[in-house]
């Protein structure tokens, strides 16, 4: 990764250096960690249906959660600026992408701005047996002050969101028929 203009000593202006860490389901010293894995379903039908889900941001909105981005589809470079709540605005910008037969996904990370510093990854993947599974991976620590004041509270708070996305891609891509 290309270092900006050196106001800041992270890669690419992103808040925190280890730069696609979650790749690897890496939790670099001093972030809190976060691995959520939900059944989706089975199937080459909704493993296509939950990738593409996941990856047009449309799982993200069905959240009620507020998003911009600068494309319609995640890609490495795509900046999405997450609004919670209608007030929390949480810049980040994507880190990786994959796109493989059975594995697609993408994962950001957080950019100046963001109430936390780190990574997050959602995964829609199909395994041997065929069943489809959402993993969402992160690391994270507060940046704002009341990221940090909330402590417990705010990775319990994520902990629920990753749990939620999982419901809620179940619900728009998973088989009718379950």
């Amino acid at each position: 990764m290309s270092h900006t203009d050196g106001s800041l000593p992270f890669p690419d202006g992103f808040t925190y250096e280890a730069v696609g860490a979650t790749h690897e389901g890496h939790c670099p010293p001093g972030f809190n960690p976060l691995h959520v894995r939900t059944r989706i379903g089975e199937g080459v039908d909704v493993f296509e249906r939950a990738a593409h889900t996941v990856l047009t941001w449309e799982m993200h909105r069905a959240m009620g959660v507020g998003i911009q981005a600068s494309a319609p589809e995640a890609s490495p470079g795509v900046d999405v600026t997450v609004t919670l709540a209608g007030l929390i605005k949480a810049p980040c910008r994507v880190v990786w992408t994959v796109n493989e037969p059975r594995r697609k996904g993408w994962a950001y990370g957080t950019l100046p701005g963001h109430p936390e510093c780190g990574e997050e990854a959602f995964i829609v993947d199909r395994t041997g047996d065929g069943t489809v599974w959402l993993t969402v991976t992160a690391f994270s620590r507060g940046a704002k002050w009341y990221a940090r004041a909330g402590g417990a509270a705010t990775r319990g708070l994520q902990h629920a969101y990753a749990r939620r996305c999982g419901v809620v891609l179940r619900r728009l891509a998973g088989d009718p028929k379950e």
